[in-house]
């Protein structure tokens, strides 16, 4: 089981606690405000941390050097996106998450390599998605024998810079369309994936176990990385 840390325990963040809580993962909350710890069952098991969620001391008291991964669902975006570049510059989590209520300020976090999540199409389901990759794999549509799932393809942070026939070769998928600044696009054969873009493919069901294992791992080195260290 792994350990997540969630910035905010609103409407948002209480669902996702209980969520993580109940399928037996530690979990720490943090609100500075301490009477919004009431919105928890009374059975919650995990950590409740008063404080401000982008200070280190706070952070560190939520067990942030341990963390899986890191969601921020504050009501602030300012706060949220400075807490999850802290969780991801200082104590490098691997998998960040910031809810934003501009939608206008996406590119801009993307370009830092924060996914975020717009608040007028916000749920705790698609946060999930970024924070749990290895079940992130999810159908947005299946053909009729049900043997071809269309789904968000989490990868690690490796591939970017990859082009996309490398990752359709390694992973046996064809890439569907990529989500990039928050809008949709066709990539091109020779198209490369860029920090913060969002993979969306076609692949078989029965594949879906292989292709999160390879792409939840770095790619193999290429000979052009071989000559690129010498």
């Amino acid at each position: 089981m792994a350990h997540f840390v969630i910035m905010g325990c609103g409407r948002v963040g209480v669902t996702l606690a209980h969520t993580l809580d109940d399928a037996g993962h530690t979990v720490a909350i943090i609100d500075q405000d301490e009477t919004a710890f009431r919105r928890l069952r009374r059975g919650f098991a995990g950590q409740k941390v008063n404080g401000v969620g982008f200070d280190r001391e706070t952070l560190e008291r939520a067990d942030i050097a341990n963390a899986y991964a890191f969601a921020a669902v504050s009501s602030g975006d300012n706060s949220n996106i400075l807490a999850t570049r802290v969780a991801r510059e200082n104590y490098h989590v691997p998998h960040v998450v910031a809810r934003i209520y501009d939608p206008g300020r996406a590119e801009i976090y993307q370009r830092l390599g924060i996914p975020t999540v717009a608040a007028v199409r916000w749920s705790a389901d698609q946060v999930l998605r970024r924070i749990l990759p290895e079940q992130g794999i999810n159908g947005d549509f299946r053909e009729a024998s049900g043997r071809l799932i269309l789904g968000e393809v989490s990868v690690n942070d490796a591939w970017y810079g990859r082009g996309v026939a490398e990752i359709e070769e390694a992973a046996g998928l064809r890439v569907a369309y990529l989500t990039r600044f928050g809008e949709g696009m066709i990539p091109r054969s020779d198209d490369r994936l860029q920090q913060g873009d969002i993979l969306h493919a076609m692949m078989a069901v029965s594949s879906m176990g292989d292709i999160d294992r390879i792409l939840s791992k770095p790619p193999a080195p290429t000979p052009d990385d071989e000559e690129d260290e010498k």
